[in-house]
């Protein structure tokens, strides 16, 4: 996996001054865009998982959308997204969590995890953390057992993981 971190890290995009002056912006588009790399950052979290026993994926809208579900297929698990709210069609729990502007809330469908199974949360990218630290909020609600946290990248400067506390955390990328 080495060697897949170093040419998956090499082709991530610096996009200066978006999405607002004065953001450097990791831009994955250049690995979605390309199959071969693609698979690589895809195989990463396949790997990663082989040892977790986890019954279900569960990606982050929108871009855990893309490595969650193909994960979950190569893994040959179902897959179960959080979305930005409104956006469910079934009944929903709710978490919030706070933004730099206010605060934002994710769902989950009610009956998208069984008490007792055990889920990997999978997104692009950990930042400050508090998506993801609301997704995790959502699977215990359910009852769910969250074997890890995982994300292709991780802007280290933000410390996320301090808003993920106690929870088994992996990224591949590290900036």
């Amino acid at each position: 996996m080495t060697d897949s971190v170093s040419i998956l890290s090499a082709a991530v995009r610096d996009v200066q001054d978006f999405p607002k002056p004065g953001i450097l912006f990791k831009d994955i588009t250049p690995i979605l865009s390309d199959g071969r790399l693609f698979r690589m950052a895809v195989d990463c979290f396949v790997q990663a998982n082989e040892g977790l026993r986890v019954d279900k994926v569960v990606g982050i809208d929108a871009r855990g959308f893309l490595f969650g579900a193909a994960a979950a297929y190569e893994l040959g698990l179902g897959f179960v997204p959080v979305r930005k709210k409104g956006k469910l069609p079934y009944q929903t729990e709710s978490a919030s969590y706070s933004l730099e502007y206010g605060e934002s809330v994710v769902e989950m469908h009610v009956d998208a995890i069984a008490p007792g199974e055990r889920v990997v949360l999978i997104d692009d990218l950990l930042a400050t953390g508090g998506t993801a630290a609301a997704a995790a909020c959502l699977i215990a609600k359910m009852g769910g057992i969250l074997a890890e946290a995982q994300f292709l990248i991780e802007l280290e400067f933000l410390a996320g993981r301090k808003a993920l506390k106690d929870l088994p955390v992996r990224s591949f990328l590290k900036f």
